[in-house]
Protein backbone atom coordinates (compact mmCIF):
# COMPACT_ATOMS: atom_id res chain seq x y z
CA UNK A 1 0.00 0.00 0.00
CA UNK A 2 3.17 1.86 -0.58
CA UNK A 3 1.82 3.92 -3.52
CA UNK A 4 -1.81 5.37 -5.05
CA UNK A 5 -1.63 2.72 -7.80
CA UNK A 6 -1.81 0.02 -5.24
CA UNK A 7 -4.31 1.96 -3.23
CA UNK A 8 -6.37 1.95 -6.72
CA UNK A 9 -5.68 -1.77 -7.38
CA UNK A 10 -7.27 -2.54 -4.09
CA UNK A 11 -10.16 -0.24 -4.21
CA UNK A 12 -10.75 -2.02 -7.28
CA UNK A 13 -10.06 -5.32 -6.10
CA UNK A 14 -13.07 -4.90 -3.33
CA UNK A 15 -15.48 -3.77 -5.75
CA UNK A 16 -14.89 -7.23 -7.84
CA UNK A 17 -15.05 -9.15 -4.54
CA UNK A 18 -18.17 -7.12 -3.21
CA UNK A 19 -19.31 -7.91 -6.65
CA UNK A 20 -19.06 -11.66 -6.58
CA UNK A 21 -20.23 -11.90 -3.39
CA UNK A 22 -23.75 -10.29 -4.25
CA UNK A 23 -23.92 -12.44 -7.56
CA UNK A 24 -23.17 -15.89 -5.74
CA UNK A 25 -24.73 -19.07 -7.13
CA UNK A 26 -27.23 -21.08 -4.96
CA UNK A 27 -25.00 -23.50 -3.02
CA UNK A 28 -27.22 -26.21 -3.71
CA UNK A 29 -26.32 -25.83 -7.14
CA UNK A 30 -22.44 -24.15 -7.19
CA UNK A 31 -21.15 -27.52 -8.24
CA UNK A 32 -22.98 -28.18 -11.09
CA UNK A 33 -20.56 -28.08 -14.34
CA UNK A 34 -22.82 -24.84 -15.94
CA UNK A 35 -21.16 -22.18 -17.69
CA UNK A 36 -22.35 -19.47 -15.08
CA UNK A 37 -20.57 -21.28 -12.38
CA UNK A 38 -17.49 -21.84 -14.49
CA UNK A 39 -17.67 -18.14 -15.26
CA UNK A 40 -18.41 -17.37 -11.82
CA UNK A 41 -16.08 -19.68 -9.76
CA UNK A 42 -12.84 -18.50 -12.63
CA UNK A 43 -13.70 -14.68 -11.56
CA UNK A 44 -13.53 -15.69 -7.72
CA UNK A 45 -10.14 -17.45 -7.88
CA UNK A 46 -8.60 -14.48 -10.19
CA UNK A 47 -9.58 -12.25 -7.10
CA UNK A 48 -8.54 -14.34 -4.49
CA UNK A 49 -4.95 -14.73 -6.15
CA UNK A 50 -4.66 -11.11 -6.36
CA UNK A 51 -5.66 -10.53 -2.75
CA UNK A 52 -3.07 -13.49 -1.58
CA UNK A 53 -1.31 -15.65 -3.22
CA UNK A 54 -0.92 -17.93 -0.41
CA UNK A 55 -4.31 -17.98 0.19
CA UNK A 56 -5.19 -18.80 -3.47
CA UNK A 57 -3.90 -22.48 -3.57
CA UNK A 58 -6.32 -23.00 -0.47
CA UNK A 59 -9.04 -21.78 -2.37
CA UNK A 60 -8.35 -23.46 -5.80
CA UNK A 61 -8.48 -26.51 -3.62
CA UNK A 62 -11.82 -25.67 -2.26
CA UNK A 63 -13.08 -25.25 -5.91
CA UNK A 64 -11.66 -28.84 -6.75
CA UNK A 65 -13.42 -30.39 -3.99
CA UNK A 66 -16.50 -29.35 -4.98
CA UNK A 67 -16.70 -32.18 -7.81
CA UNK A 68 -16.41 -34.53 -4.91
CA UNK A 69 -18.41 -37.52 -4.50
CA UNK A 70 -18.69 -37.00 -0.88
CA UNK A 71 -21.85 -34.49 0.09
CA UNK A 72 -19.70 -33.47 3.25
CA UNK A 73 -16.73 -32.43 1.35
CA UNK A 74 -18.84 -30.67 -1.22
CA UNK A 75 -21.04 -28.34 1.66
CA UNK A 76 -17.57 -27.84 2.97
CA UNK A 77 -15.68 -26.83 -0.11
CA UNK A 78 -18.70 -24.09 -0.87
CA UNK A 79 -18.64 -22.88 2.45
CA UNK A 80 -14.42 -22.63 2.14
CA UNK A 81 -15.04 -20.43 -1.31
CA UNK A 82 -17.41 -18.53 0.77
CA UNK A 83 -16.07 -17.98 3.52
CA UNK A 84 -12.62 -17.35 1.64
CA UNK A 85 -13.98 -14.43 -0.16
CA UNK A 86 -15.95 -12.57 2.85
CA UNK A 87 -12.60 -13.02 4.50
CA UNK A 88 -10.68 -11.03 1.64
CA UNK A 89 -13.45 -8.65 1.69
CA UNK A 90 -13.38 -7.78 5.01
CA UNK A 91 -8.94 -7.70 5.00
CA UNK A 92 -9.43 -5.07 2.25
CA UNK A 93 -12.13 -2.89 4.01
CA UNK A 94 -9.86 -2.85 6.96
CA UNK A 95 -6.91 -2.03 4.38
CA UNK A 96 -9.06 0.48 2.65
CA UNK A 97 -11.25 1.67 5.20
CA UNK A 98 -10.05 0.83 8.79
CA UNK A 99 -12.14 -0.73 11.70
CA UNK A 100 -15.96 0.22 11.11
CA UNK A 101 -17.27 2.10 13.87
CA UNK A 102 -20.99 3.86 13.37
CA UNK A 103 -22.63 6.18 15.62
CA UNK A 104 -26.23 5.64 16.13
CA UNK A 105 -28.78 8.27 17.80
CA UNK A 106 -31.68 7.87 20.45
CA UNK A 107 -34.49 6.18 17.81
CA UNK A 108 -32.35 5.02 15.06
CA UNK A 109 -33.56 1.53 15.63
CA UNK A 110 -33.74 0.87 11.72
CA UNK A 111 -30.36 1.53 11.29
CA UNK A 112 -29.19 -0.14 14.16
CA UNK A 113 -30.68 -3.05 13.15
CA UNK A 114 -29.31 -2.59 9.35
CA UNK A 115 -26.09 -2.09 10.59
CA UNK A 116 -26.08 -5.64 12.84
CA UNK A 117 -27.71 -7.35 10.02
CA UNK A 118 -24.83 -6.09 7.22
CA UNK A 119 -22.08 -7.12 10.31
CA UNK A 120 -23.91 -11.05 10.68
CA UNK A 121 -25.14 -11.69 6.65
CA UNK A 122 -21.42 -12.81 5.32
CA UNK A 123 -21.39 -15.42 7.79
CA UNK A 124 -20.34 -19.01 6.72
CA UNK A 125 -19.43 -20.83 9.63
CA UNK A 126 -20.27 -19.55 13.23
CA UNK A 127 -22.17 -16.89 14.77
CA UNK A 128 -21.15 -16.08 18.50
CA UNK A 129 -23.68 -13.34 20.15
CA UNK A 130 -22.84 -12.01 23.93
CA UNK A 131 -25.64 -10.24 26.00
CA UNK A 132 -26.94 -10.32 29.09
CA UNK A 133 -30.02 -9.32 27.60
CA UNK A 134 -31.91 -11.05 24.85
CA UNK A 135 -35.50 -11.54 24.28
CA UNK A 136 -37.49 -13.70 21.49
CA UNK A 137 -37.97 -10.42 19.78
CA UNK A 138 -34.20 -11.03 19.16
CA UNK A 139 -34.63 -14.06 17.65
CA UNK A 140 -37.17 -13.10 15.17
CA UNK A 141 -35.03 -9.92 13.62
CA UNK A 142 -31.69 -11.57 13.56
CA UNK A 143 -31.97 -15.16 12.91
CA UNK A 144 -33.22 -14.77 9.71
CA UNK A 145 -30.59 -12.76 8.40
CA UNK A 146 -27.98 -15.72 9.54
CA UNK A 147 -27.02 -18.23 7.06
CA UNK A 148 -28.08 -21.66 7.45
CA UNK A 149 -25.27 -23.07 6.60
CA UNK A 150 -23.81 -20.87 10.35
CA UNK A 151 -24.29 -22.32 13.36
CA UNK A 152 -25.26 -19.53 15.94
CA UNK A 153 -24.43 -19.73 19.47
CA UNK A 154 -25.87 -17.25 22.30
CA UNK A 155 -24.20 -16.48 25.40
CA UNK A 156 -26.44 -14.65 28.00
CA UNK A 157 -27.87 -15.27 31.56
CA UNK A 158 -30.16 -17.67 32.84
CA UNK A 159 -32.89 -15.34 32.78
CA UNK A 160 -32.62 -14.48 29.41
CA UNK A 161 -32.48 -17.58 28.29
CA UNK A 162 -35.59 -18.76 29.95
CA UNK A 163 -37.65 -15.98 27.70
CA UNK A 164 -35.77 -17.45 24.76
CA UNK A 165 -35.75 -20.66 25.06
CA UNK A 166 -38.80 -21.48 23.62
CA UNK A 167 -38.40 -18.91 20.56
CA UNK A 168 -35.32 -20.61 19.69
CA UNK A 169 -36.71 -23.93 19.81
CA UNK A 170 -39.46 -23.21 17.01
CA UNK A 171 -37.36 -21.04 14.52
CA UNK A 172 -34.71 -23.89 14.73
CA UNK A 173 -37.07 -26.94 14.10
CA UNK A 174 -38.82 -24.22 11.48
CA UNK A 175 -35.44 -22.97 9.56
CA UNK A 176 -33.79 -26.40 10.09
CA UNK A 177 -30.87 -23.89 12.20
CA UNK A 178 -28.46 -24.49 14.59
CA UNK A 179 -28.80 -22.35 17.86
CA UNK A 180 -27.10 -23.57 20.76
CA UNK A 181 -27.75 -21.24 24.08
CA UNK A 182 -25.44 -21.13 27.37
CA UNK A 183 -25.65 -19.16 30.69
CA UNK A 184 -22.71 -17.51 32.28
CA UNK A 185 -23.43 -15.34 35.89
CA UNK A 186 -21.70 -12.23 34.59
CA UNK A 187 -21.52 -10.28 31.85
CA UNK A 188 -21.11 -7.15 30.89
CA UNK A 189 -20.15 -6.10 27.73
CA UNK A 190 -22.52 -7.04 24.48
CA UNK A 191 -19.91 -8.30 21.43
CA UNK A 192 -20.83 -9.76 18.04
CA UNK A 193 -18.32 -12.71 16.72
CA UNK A 194 -18.53 -13.70 13.47
CA UNK A 195 -16.84 -16.83 11.49
CA UNK A 196 -14.28 -16.87 14.07
CA UNK A 197 -12.21 -13.79 12.51
CA UNK A 198 -14.43 -10.64 13.23
CA UNK A 199 -15.76 -9.19 16.09
CA UNK A 200 -17.67 -6.33 17.00
CA UNK A 201 -18.70 -4.80 20.45
CA UNK A 202 -22.58 -2.82 20.99
CA UNK A 203 -22.77 0.22 23.30
CA UNK A 204 -26.43 -1.08 23.77
CA UNK A 205 -28.01 -4.16 24.14
CA UNK A 206 -29.04 -6.19 20.55
CA UNK A 207 -32.52 -6.10 21.77
CA UNK A 208 -32.85 -2.65 22.33
CA UNK A 209 -30.00 -1.01 20.24
CA UNK A 210 -30.31 2.63 19.92
CA UNK A 211 -34.05 2.82 21.28
CA UNK A 212 -33.61 4.60 24.29
CA UNK A 213 -29.95 6.19 24.11
CA UNK A 214 -27.73 6.68 21.70
CA UNK A 215 -25.35 4.01 20.77
CA UNK A 216 -22.38 2.73 18.42
CA UNK A 217 -20.98 -0.02 16.64
CA UNK A 218 -17.43 -0.76 16.77
CA UNK A 219 -15.49 -3.64 14.84
CA UNK A 220 -12.65 -4.53 17.23
CA UNK A 221 -9.52 -5.47 15.35
CA UNK A 222 -6.41 -4.68 17.68
CA UNK A 223 -7.47 -6.91 20.98
CA UNK A 224 -9.62 -9.07 18.51
CA UNK A 225 -7.46 -12.29 19.39
CA UNK A 226 -7.65 -11.97 23.45
CA UNK A 227 -11.20 -10.82 23.53
CA UNK A 228 -12.01 -14.09 21.48
CA UNK A 229 -9.96 -16.15 23.43
CA UNK A 230 -11.66 -14.79 26.61
CA UNK A 231 -15.15 -15.13 25.30
CA UNK A 232 -14.75 -18.83 23.89
CA UNK A 233 -12.94 -20.13 27.03
CA UNK A 234 -16.31 -18.17 28.95
CA UNK A 235 -18.59 -19.99 26.26
CA UNK A 236 -16.90 -23.53 26.97
CA UNK A 237 -17.49 -23.01 30.81
CA UNK A 238 -20.80 -21.59 30.42
CA UNK A 239 -23.98 -23.66 31.61
CA UNK A 240 -26.40 -25.47 28.90
CA UNK A 241 -30.20 -24.25 30.18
Amino acid sequence: MGSQNAKIDDAALLVELEDLLRTTPERETLRHPTDENFAWLGRAAAAIRLWNEMQSVIFDGYVSQLTSHLPGLRKSAVQGVLVMLNKARADLSLRLIGPKSVALNRGSVFDYFDEVRKIIEPARQDVLFVDQYLDAEFISRYMPHISRDASVRLLTTSKSAEQISSAITLFSTQHAMKIEIRTAASLHDRYVFVDQDRCYHSGASFKDGARNAPTTLTQITDAFKAIYATYEEMWAKAKKP
